[in-house]
């Protein structure tokens, strides 16, 4: 049983881990070449959004916010996908460790 405990707390201190690593990850997605990225942290929480001048054409405003909004949702599903991504490599092993002892803990 103590043996149990003490690896339990050792994945609980690997998840933690894991999570301030991913909370501190910055992870970029683009789309439209560059001219729209969009950074993540590893949660896949938006942290900033660059959207170049040169996605702007004065002289059609509605095409180019079109384009824009596009653009800007291609981004961030990059960078959300990049971030899950993460998200496995860094968390995969702990929850399949957790369901493979025989027990699972709430949320995994």
């Amino acid at each position: 049983m103590q043996q149990l405990l003490e690896q339990a707390q050792l994945m609980q201190q690997q998840l933690a881990t894991a999570q301030q690593e991913l909370s501190d990850a910055q992870i970029e997605g683009s789309a439209g070449g560059g001219l729209v990225v969009a950074t993540v942290n590893g949660s896949g929480e938006l942290l900033e959004l660059k959207i170049s001048p040169k996605a702007v054409d004065p002289g059609d405003p509605q095409d180019t916010a079109d384009t824009i909004a596009d653009l800007v949702i291609a981004a961030v599903r990059d960078a959300v996908r990049a971030a899950a991504e993460l998200q496995q490599e860094k968390l995969g092993p702990l929850a399949q460790g957790l369901g493979g002892g025989g027990f699972q803990l709430p949320g995994f």
